[in-house]
């Protein structure tokens, strides 16, 4: 397995002074996921976690929602030196790099058309814009959040407005990098579930709701989910796929997330820092003065 950091020297500058010295650098490597054999995204990510990426990525495209609709998650040969791959996509020579997983899907289990046609790199966002990602989402998602579909959830703002320090203080490897972003599950009275790091946004919620996925708690009807940047179209998709109620993130949303939490159901939160933030839909969840919130 990769390691999540690396040391590489570098040459410091303090108020003049130069310096030589090791620095602790994040690790980024592809990891190609192939379904049923076939290749499907290549996304650059932080090793570690591998399968949950995996499970949490194809949440996020309709095609897992269950524990049960996954036979099973294996590495594959990956090239680090020597000959081509074969007709099965097999390193010929050279040692297994753990960059290429494989997800199996249970007998019956059918893939989406719109999977199979669109051609991923990076993000899962890739080949779909405007109308057709809003489309595209309501078609495939398994989880409704319409408040008379789903378990009542209310959070006290107080509570959301703590969130941000309880993820920073679990980012372990954030604190010896500076590099990494993360993603957080919480209860609706602020207790922590589960975090996960990673150098790609988007990969730190799919290990996040793959590992979720993998231990059959889907739909995280009862969640929040906390992430260290900005609020992108992708991040809110993620969170209606996985039938999570409120994503929260410390940083603005995007038109098009917006969008999609008004069209769906999510609430939606940014700029939360310290005891300020921006509810930008959904905020029948929070417990606010009833005044202030129709103002």
């Amino acid at each position: 397995m990769g390691r999540v950091t690396e040391r590489r020297r570098v040459i410091r500058i303090r108020d003049g002074a130069v310096s030589s010295r090791p620095d602790t650098l994040v690790v980024e490597e592809p990891l190609e996921i192939r379904l049923n054999g076939k290749s499907l995204a290549i996304t650059m990510r932080t090793p570690g976690d591998d399968f949950a990426l995996a499970a949490g990525f194809l949440v996020s495209e309709g095609v897992l929602a269950r524990a049960d609709e996954l036979a099973n998650i294996v590495y594959c040969a990956g090239a680090t030196s020597g000959g081509a791959p074969g007709p099965d996509g097999e390193q010929a020579a050279g040692g297994n790099s753990y960059n290429v997983v494989d997800v199996r899907l249970a007998a019956g289990v059918t893939i989406p058309d719109l999977t199979l046609e669109r051609n991923f790199y990076t993000t899962s966002s890739c080949g779909l814009c405007g109308k057709a990602s809003l489309d595209a989402v309501r078609t495939t998602a398994r989880w409704s959040l319409d408040a008379a579909a789903e378990p009542a959830l209310r959070m006290a703002p107080e509570t959301l407005a703590g969130l941000p320090d309880r993820l920073r203080a679990a980012q372990r490897v954030f604190d010896r990098t500076g590099g990494l972003h993360a993603a957080a599950l919480f209860t609706a009275d602020g207790e922590l579930l589960d975090v996960r790091e990673d150098v790609g946004r988007h990969n730190a919620v799919d290990k996040v709701v793959g590992r979720a996925l993998q231990d059959g708690r889907l739909p995280l009807s009862s969640c929040v989910l906390m992430v260290s940047g900005r609020a992108s179209f992708e991040l809110a998709q993620k969170a209606v796929m996985a039938g999570i109620p409120v994503l929260a993130a410390v940083s603005a949303p995007s038109s098009l997330a917006v969008d999609l939490a008004v069209e769906s159901g999510l609430t939606l939160v940014g700029f939360l820092r310290g005891k300020s933030m921006n509810v930008y839909a959904g905020a029948h969840r929070l417990a606010l003065d009833s005044t202030a919130a129709a103002g």
